[in-house]
């Protein structure tokens, strides 16, 4: 396959904010991309782009005659994709690039994406589902996202303000882990339990209005305790009514609310130090049994990781802000027993060879991977195909939302295709 062309061009993502979009020409056809922006962003992530968005998109336009001289034909020619834009553009626009390339070599060869990257691929991700939202995803007083609006059919003029009397979670994520092998399966049941929740919380939060956050959670005014007791509501709901056992978790996203050597909490206002942040957190952990437990401590305190993990080797004490899918950042954190999972975000690092590397890590060290969305996304549904192509454990893209379920209906579309 070789590029005679590429272009690049801003579009919109689900929060309304702009981001990029790249489309090759080949000789196999016209291929495009584009790459999700994140809110909650990691210290240590590659920048989205070299200097800004239109640099990157100026920059591509002129690198374009650079790409004819190469032929791509397997995952690792990617490497001269980068040796020529090496240092000229952001982790964003790299991913969009390298996306739109895998898309066209796995035409050419008449495959799909995944076979591209594995055909031997047959570990199916359980789903991680954003039930209740919290923290930099669930601003309060913010304009509802076009994908929030899309969901639920509402124009912007009869929806602005999150109504939740000022308060919200201070843990951004409060999310849903169905046990079950059918991918199918465990949308429909995180949407059965999605829907509990809302009656849940009707019930319980005077404040709620039914209104969504970034990642289509419920947006509530209730504290953390109180939204982990819906949560586990609504794990027994499951196990009771539809005969599935129903994990939980917690996206903390720690270094949000990390300041002067404290964690700030706003609901109720409390300061923590990292002792009593552990204690706090190593309580819920054994009061609500929780499986799943991301960012738990701000983005430098491997130690602090290390010993939850050691309290807790049975649940999944998962790396984002630790590791922002960084080769050299994981090393550490196996290297201090930090985690026994990792988020993994394409456009975080940008370069798909550098996640694969990071994947063929983890594994090697038996640390979970969990191929994630980002809160600003995209129709592009890539994800589905990158996720199971690298043998992800599990798969976090929310739970509704048009952009998002459309990645879910790509994995549940791979999944059809094999039975």
């Amino acid at each position: 396959m070789k590029i005679s062309e590429v272009n690049a061009k801003a579009i919109k993502d689900s929060r309304g904010d702009d981001t990029i979009e790249i489309s090759i020409t080949t000789d196999v056809g016209k291929f495009s991309s584009s790459a999700p922006n994140g809110k909650s962003r990691g210290k240590f992530e590659a920048k989205p782009y070299k200097k800004s968005l239109e640099g990157d998109i100026d920059t591509l336009k002129n690198f374009s005659d650079y790409f004819s001289e190469d032929s791509l034909e397997k995952f690792e020619d990617l490497r001269r994709v980068e040796d020529i834009v090496e240092g000229n553009i952001g982790a964003n626009s790299l991913f969009a690039l390298e996306s739109a390339c895998l898309k066209a070599m796995a035409k050419e060869k008449g495959i799909e994406v995944w076979q591209f990257i594995n055909s031997k691929a047959k570990l199916f991700p359980r789903l991680v589902g954003n039930c209740i939202g919290g923290g930099a995803h669930s601003e309060s007083r913010r304009s509802a996202s076009p994908e929030t609006r899309a969901a639920r059919h509402t124009p912007k003029s009869l929806n602005s303000g999150a109504n939740t009397g000022g308060k919200k979670p201070d843990f951004q994520e409060f999310v849903l882990i169905p046990d079950s092998k059918s991918v199918l399966k465990s949308q429909n049941t995180n949407k059965s339990a999605k829907a509990n929740a809302e009656i849940i919380l009707k019930n319980i939060d005077e404040n709620f209005s039914k209104k969504r956050n970034d990642e289509s959670a419920w947006l509530t005014s209730l504290d953390d305790k109180k939204a982990l007791e819906v949560l586990m509501d609504l794990r027994v709901n499951a196990n009771d009514e539809l005969k599935i056992k129903m994990e939980g978790g917690l996206d903390i996203a720690a270094s949000s609310f990390f300041k002067r050597k404290k964690y700030h909490y706003q609901n109720p206002k409390l300061d923590r130090i990292t002792e009593e942040q552990m204690f706090y957190l190593s309580n819920l952990i054994k009061n609500f049994g929780l499986f799943y437990i991301e960012d738990p401590f701000e983005e430098n305190d491997f130690e602090s990781f290390s010993k939850l993990l050691k309290a807790f080797s049975k649940s999944l004490i998962v790396g984002d802000d630790l590791t922002v899918t960084n080769y050299v950042r994981l090393e550490e954190a196996i290297k201090k027993k930090s985690i026994n999972g990792i988020i993994v975000k394409p456009n975080q690092t940008g370069s798909l060879l550098e996640v694969k590397r990071v994947c063929e890590l983890a594994k090697k060290n038996n640390i979970k991977i969990i191929f994630s969305h980002r809160s600003g996304e995209t129709d592009e549904t890539i994800l589905a195909d990158l996720a199971f192509g690298f043998g992800a454990d599990f798969f976090k893209c929310g739970i509704e939302g048009d952009i998002r379920e459309k990645k879910i209906d790509r994995l549940i579309e791979i999944e059809a295709g094999l039975n």
